[in-house]
């Protein structure tokens, strides 16, 4: 039978310390790593609460108070966890020798490693405000350091965009000086349709007008668009034909589906109505 007193006895033994000595440290390590797990469940039970808490149920779109609660949830876990971490290993080292000292040549070995590490330095700092400011979230389109794309993770360190190929592109927080956001507030799609130099200009703009208009009055995509259509009339004349603008005001993130819907039925209207498209 497996003598677990026993086997405690052979370690100290082996140590030169007292049995009840190593059962007490030992007692301490579990009770430091339990506490450790129950910091982390309360965390990860924090950012469930959060998600919970900013949801709407409408999975269609992402509101800005929804983008922001994720954001705040992902850098509570990451964080969260990691001083969680090293809070348990200081704690561990500190039942077996005094870390005092150790912290303090911690804290000089840092000051040292900082000059050599500036940049990491710049990319928390930069991480930071763009937490603060609210500059962008999880789940915003946005181009930012050369790439854009959607932003599907942000640390204190980095921001990750994956674009529309699929690529996931990882950027250094310093390195932002420029940040487009297209999905805050609201979105918008310019729209620019040419028709032939033949066809009855006035006609055509009185059909951009009324497929605008339906658009607007449909009940499926009400809820996407942020106001009416407005057809703002010739924008120029081109090598090939008169060129209409067309301005989609949405809500973030449904201009480019609202921009392809309205093509469809234009192009439709137009075959209808004998109207050539150059």
């Amino acid at each position: 039978m497996f003598d677990l007193r026993s086997v405690f006895e052979s370690i100290a033994g082996f140590f030169h310390i007292e049995s009840a000595f190593l059962i007490r440290k030992v007692v301490s390590i579990g009770l430091i790593w339990v506490g450790a797990w129950v910091a982390n469940w309360l965390i990860g039970l924090a950012s469930r609460r959060i998600l919970k808490a900013v949801d709407d149920g409408d999975d269609t779109t992402l509101t800005l108070r929804e983008k922001r609660g994720q954001t705040v949830a992902q850098l509570l876990r990451s964080v969260g966890r990691v001083v969680v971490i090293v809070v348990a290993v200081l704690l561990t080292f500190n039942t077996f020798v005094e870390i005092t000292p150790l912290l303090a040549g911690a804290g000089i070995l840092g000051l040292a490693v900082s000059f050599g590490a500036q940049s990491l330095v710049k990319d928390v700092i930069a991480g930071f405000f763009i937490l603060l400011e609210n500059q962008f979230a999880v789940g915003d389109i946005v181009e930012a350091g050369g790439k854009g794309g959607v932003v599907e993770r942000m640390t204190m360190r980095i921001v990750q965009l994956r674009d529309l190929e699929g690529i996931l592109h990882t950027i250094p927080n310093g390195t932002i000086a420029v940040v487009s956001n297209r999905t805050r507030g609201w979105s918008r799609a310019v729209l620019e349709v040419g028709i032939a130099y033949g066809a009855d200009l006035d006609r055509a703009l009185a059909v951009f007008r009324d497929e605008a208009s339906r658009l607007s009055a449909d009940a499926a995509w009400q809820h996407r668009l942020d106001g009416k259509l407005q057809v703002s009339g010739v924008e120029k004349l081109d090598d090939s034909g008169v060129v209409i603008r067309t301005l989609i005001r949405t809500v973030p993130g449904s201009q480019w589906d609202a921009a392809r819907e309205f093509r469809r039925r234009l192009k439709n209207r137009l075959d209808a109505e004998g109207i050539e498209i150059p």
